[in-house]
């Protein structure tokens, strides 16, 4: 690797949109995950979610052949274990209860995005190279600061197989997957009667709350529409973690940059809007990110997040549905429990073995519960393997 530059950059302002999206969103049409790009990234930064005092420290890592950049991942400091989705919260005080010193640590991740996919971005040819002269920049780099760890969350499993010497760790998400479908009553009738009557309840208890529902994406998102999305926001961060982790501003940045690729459903009563989802557009899934209200209806959450996908998803010919961390009241609706991946490095030799032995029984317990999820879930016998065989 002799021949290959690593530089560690104090912005993503530091590198060009053309340059890392060639590695993040190769092609000219949508991008596969919107999450990747530079535009969404820099968002980030220059509305203030992450930087100084938000415990997100901006450090892109890039690998240069000569003049061409051949890798880069998004890569930050962290001064806590918030908006990471991928847990270690038990790690940190174990390690410092211990006389350690857990933060900062290195975190290669979108931040506040519990969205798979990749994380060691490099151009085609260059995986095995690129992937390998990333983790040995950030370990070493982790190493000369006295770092405690290096933690690359939500990465895809082709990742973790290659041969980085981090220890992986398996966690569980659930995901909607078109097998095809026409409509929406196509997707119903592969479920279990029983199950179909009670979504078919569902809905029209949620589409009984006194108002409609609008889908917007591109130019009919208007202002308006991101102030009322912002109080839905407000309230369902500071309830979940005490206070948003987005400010306002970001929400102006990506309208301007990025409004084409999202789609905000919107509950409106009496005149304005009352409840909200957001989710992201790829080239092949919607993404589930964001949720919520300023009145209590029965099932409108349901509907607005993942009924509403669904039909969008259908309409549009996209391949899943993926509805963002944690949940199993999806299971019902339709989503399937899939495994998700992140790769560990930790410093300290004795704590490492710990953990180790940790994740190997955690990947055991949440294989086993991903069998079980998915055999209770809503599908009928024939179509649950119909799902399994599209799931690939």
């Amino acid at each position: 690797m002799a021949e290959l530059t690593l530089q560690v950059h104090d912005s993503l302002t530091a590198i060009s949109a053309q340059d890392w999206d060639a590695l993040a969103a190769p092609g000219t049409g949508r991008p596969v995950n919107p999450f990747l790009t530079h535009r969404f990234l820099l968002a980030l930064e220059q509305s203030g979610s992450v930087g100084r005092g938000t415990g997100w420290q901006s450090l892109p890592l890039t690998v240069h052949d000569g003049e061409t950049l051949i890798a880069a991942a998004p890569m930050y400091a962290k001064s806590h274990s918030q908006g990471e989705y991928v847990f270690d919260h038990g790690w940190a005080e174990a390690f410092e209860r211990a006389g350690g010193r857990y933060y900062p640590k290195l975190q290669i991740a979108v931040p506040f995005t519990p969205v798979p996919g990749p994380r060691l971005l490099t151009l085609p040819g260059y995986e095995a190279t690129g992937r390998a002269a990333l983790i040995e920049g950030a370990t070493r780099l982790a190493r000369q600061n006295g770092l405690s760890s290096l933690h690359v969350t939500f990465c895809t499993d082709d990742e973790t197989q290659t041969d980085l010497r981090l220890m992986p760790r398996t966690g569980q998400q659930f995901h909607w997957h078109n097998a095809g479908y026409g409509s929406y009553d196509d997707f119903l009738a592969t479920l279990a009667s029983r199950k179909r009557k009670t979504l078919r309840k569902e809905r029209a208890v949620a589409q009984g709350f006194g108002g409609t529902i609008r889908s917007l994406t591109g130019d009919d998102i208007r202002p308006e529409h991101w102030d009322a999305f912002w109080h839905f926001y407000q309230d369902t961060g500071s309830r979940k973690w005490g206070q948003p982790y987005l400010t306002r501003e970001f929400f102006d940045q990506i309208h301007q940059t990025m409004r084409n690729d999202m789609l905000l459903v919107l509950a409106e009563r009496d005149g304005r809007a009352i409840a909200g989802a957001l989710n992201f557009i790829g080239s092949e899934a919607l993404y589930g990110r964001y949720w919520g209200c300023i009145e209590d209806h029965p099932c409108l959450h349901f509907e607005l997040c993942y009924h509403q996908a669904i039909d969008w998803a259908i309409a549009h010919d996209l391949k899943r549905v993926e509805a963002g961390a944690q949940g199993e009241h999806k299971l019902a609706r339709g989503y399937l429990p899939v495994a998700t991946h992140s790769l560990h490095w930790i410093a300290d030799p004795g704590f490492a073995k710990a953990v180790e032995r940790y994740l190997v029984e955690e990947r055991a317990a949440v294989d086993e519960e991903i069998e079980v999820l998915t055999a209770y879930g809503p599908f009928r016998r024939g179509a649950l393997q119909q799902e399994r065989e599209q799931d690939g």
